[in-house]
């Protein structure tokens, strides 16, 4: 038995205040051959008319009122949130060690991007808001028969501890207090008479439709990095993959996290 250390390069998993468990979720990442870069992959351009059934559709979420979590920050222009918006998820965050993994850079319009690609079978690499957990990837196995070694899992134990940690109705005020500008990066996104609070909602559904993939789980690597040996497998959402990596008691931490989310962006009544 042999063990083969790959470089993350992470689509950035599994959050914004928005999805603190969404964004974790995209920590996951791909698994590529140690000491090899890869050219990140370009967010998709929207098809012209494509989505237009889907843009057009009524609104199924209206994002309601911050409540009294909300921060006391001005709404920023999207253009200079980064200070803005992070500082008011580490005072939402605090204790619990979530902002260690944020990326400040673009952090908006690196949400967004991420929250939209999760439902898809491909994530950009480059438009990840969070850092990659720590550590190398291992197989488990040789050249002709790999698995995705148990190991794995516990790089993402302090992760987890911080989103067990972290709470989410705080985080969720700070999504909805600022929410004007994710609809704004949503729409420069391609949808330009899309909701994006309706897009987390679909896409929290679709982390909360994956199924616990019981061990061993097989990998091949056709190329550079390692993908599922079973074809339905890897043809699942980039979100349900990445949580399926991440094993499942710590997958079981993030849909919980994603469902006490949900909740909140959907029950509370409407803005006026």
């Amino acid at each position: 038995m042999t063990e083969r250390s790959f470089e993350e390069t992470g689509i950035n998993k599994p959050l914004l205040a928005v999805a603190a468990a969404v964004v974790l979720a995209a920590a996951g990442g791909w698994f590529y051959w140690h000491g090899r870069q890869t050219p990140p992959m370009p967010v998709p351009p929207a098809k012209p008319g494509a989505p237009a059934a889907a843009q057009d559709a009524p609104i199924e979420h209206p994002v309601p009122d911050a409540g009294p979590d909300a921060p006391n920050a001005p709404l920023p222009s999207l253009a200079d949130s980064d200070k803005v918006v992070t500082d008011a998820l580490g005072t939402a965050a605090a204790g619990s060690g979530l902002l260690q993994y944020v990326v400040p850079d673009d952090f908006v319009r690196h949400v967004v991007v991420t929250v939209d690609n999760l439902a898809r079978q491909k994530a950009a690499v480059d438009k990840r808001p969070t850092v990659p957990v720590a550590g190398a990837f291992v197989a488990e196995g040789d050249e002709l028969h790999a698995t995705l070694d148990a190991r794995n899992f516990q790089r993402y134990d302090p992760l987890a501890g911080a989103l067990r940690d972290t709470d989410v109705r705080k985080l969720a005020a700070v999504y909805l207090h600022f929410y004007p500008l994710f609809q704004k990066a949503y729409q420069d996104l391609g949808y330009p008479t899309g909701y994006f609070n309706d897009r987390v909602v679909q896409v929290i559904d679709v982390l909360l439709a994956t199924p616990q993939v019981a061990p061993p789980i097989d990998l091949v690597r056709p190329n550079v990095l390692y993908v599922f040996a079973d074809p339905a497998l890897e043809a699942r959402p980039a979100g349900q993959k990445i949580l399926i990596r991440m094993g499942p008691e710590h997958a079981a931490t993030v849909k919980a996290k994603l469902m006490e989310l949900r909740a909140i962006i959907t029950a509370a009544p409407p803005r006026r």
